[in-house]
């Protein structure tokens, strides 16, 4: 009967700790997924403050160089 008894709780021990890992895992994933869409997030943000520096580059470029000084 001690035996049945041990058993028992080694199960219960076991599924409790499976139980925890499981809520573990999920967390784990949660907080991957919300990583990745935020990395997603900042490599829009990245590539549109690279454009705009690219623009902003090409118009300086050909913007100062063509206008004439004040003094003219």
């Amino acid at each position: 009967m001690a035996d049945i008894d041990e058993v028992k709780r080694q199960l219960v021990d076991m599924q409790t700790q499976l139980a925890y890992q499981e809520d573990t895992v999920r967390d784990l994933n949660d907080a991957l997924a919300s990583q990745q869409q935020e990395i997603l997030v900042l490599r829009r943000q990245l590539q549109l403050l690279k454009q705009r520096q690219d623009e902003q580059g090409a118009d300086a470029a050909a913007g100062p160089g063509d206008e004439k000084p004040p003094h003219y």
